[in-house]
């Protein structure tokens, strides 16, 4: 796809919308090495933090790309067209740990402009992200008692907070 180049400013999505519901692939790790792993994303934040655009993007310790964001500079947020929600589906119900789970898809890394990790060819949505922060989520600060039950396995999440250093996008991401 042909991807129009943005400021974070100029992104028009509805982030629940996106998020919840279109999901991300989130991909960390060095695609000219050829070591990264990508998983889809459900839960996570797109706005301002410290008067810098970023995006917060939570991993649990289990998973496979756990490894790759948490020794990697960066990483990127892709969203992807309807026809392509069985691929990113499977990149969410497989892991990367026992499988290539990208060859089983149609879906195409590629180099980023900015940042290390891979985007990708059938994307319609690539956000590059440079790591800023990180927090490890503390069950002692959950004021709702109802957050517990996301984690029966105790796999609190990490917080990766990441600058927005590029977007491109198609027009209807595009604010006129």
């Amino acid at each position: 796809m042909t991807l129009q180049t943005i400021s974070p400013s100029e992104l028009l999505v509805k982030p629940f919308d996106l998020i919840k519901y279109q999901t991300l692939v989130l991909t960390s790790g060095s695609y000219t090495a050829g070591k990264f792993n990508a998983m889809v994303i459900g839960w996570g934040f797109l706005g301002s933090m410290w008067n810098k655009p970023c995006a917060i993007v939570p991993v649990r310790p289990t998973r496979f790309t756990y490894e790759f964001i948490d020794n990697s500079p960066d990483f990127t947020l892709c969203a992807f067209p309807e026809t392509f929600k069985r691929d990113v589906l499977y990149l969410g119900t497989h892991s990367g740990r026992d499988e290539d789970k990208l060859s089983r898809t149609r879906l195409t890394p590629q180099a980023s402009q900015l940042v290390s990790a891979p985007c990708y060819a059938e994307a319609e949505l690539v956000i590059e992200c440079k790591k800023i922060y990180w927090v490890d989520l503390n069950p002692a600060q959950f004021i709702d008692p109802d957050i517990e039950r996301n984690y029966p396995a105790r796999d609190y999440h990490r917080m990766y907070y990441g600058e927005m250093l590029t977007v491109r996008a198609e027009p209807k991401f595009i604010a006129a």
